[in-house]
């Protein structure tokens, strides 16, 4: 799942963020792939996964398999977001209504998925 993440954001709003998107729909991560970003790696998530009495895993920063395979859904995610940037920043659909490309995030997530790669 792609979830809009800022560089800004902190670690209770990524927190919140992957509780309200993905966590109340499917259930506690049981492993994240991060670069050990301290969003992710934080006492915040440490705190909700004891309160489940759950223990969260995390990859190392460099393991290549697992790292290895989020930096290509990052790298493929950017060409298909840059393919429409090429276009602007805004386009328009059939019914002539303006979109900004970060609208098209759960399309591409979707597209994304459907490929093999």
């Amino acid at each position: 799942m792609l979830l809009p993440f800022h560089k800004d954001d902190t670690a209770s709003e990524t927190v919140i963020m992957t509780w309200n998107r993905l966590i109340r729909h499917t259930g506690l991560l049981q492993n994240i792939i991060s670069d050990r970003d301290p969003k992710f790696n934080s006492a915040v998530w440490t705190s909700i996964y004891n309160l489940f009495g759950k223990q969260l895993s995390f990859s190392t920063a460099y393991n290549p398999q697992k790292y290895g395979l989020a930096e290509e859904v990052i790298q493929a995610l950017e060409d298909i977001i840059k393919r429409f940037c090429t276009y602007g920043l805004e386009f328009k659909d059939s019914d002539g209504v303006t979109h900004d490309w970060c609208t098209l995030i759960p399309d591409l997530e979707l597209e994304y998925n459907k490929s093999i790669y």
